[in-house]
């Protein structure tokens, strides 16, 4: 590998992720970069791979906000029958 070249993190793995799972793994990647002493290189995985946590999180909350919007909307309109 080149001095230009880095690894790239895995994250095939992370669209099966449940939320809390997500979001629990993006905790213990922000800590362990916080806390640094963590290599470049492996900081850079580590920043790569809470990116796509993040997103999973963000687009998982959007969906399910979505949902509920969906719910309220069914909720407030007047049925049928009525």
């Amino acid at each position: 590998m080149s001095e230009n070249e880095f690894s790239i993190a895995r994250t095939d793995d992370i669209e099966q992720m449940s939320y809390e799972r997500a979001r629990e793994e993006l905790v213990e990647v922000v800590t362990k970069l916080e806390t640094g002493g963590a290599p470049l290189e492996e900081s850079l995985a580590l920043w790569q791979r809470g990116e796509a946590l993040a997103d999973r999180c963000e687009r998982w909350l959007d969906g399910a906000n979505a949902k509920l919007e969906q719910v309220r909307k069914e909720l407030q309109s007047p049925t049928e029958s009525e």
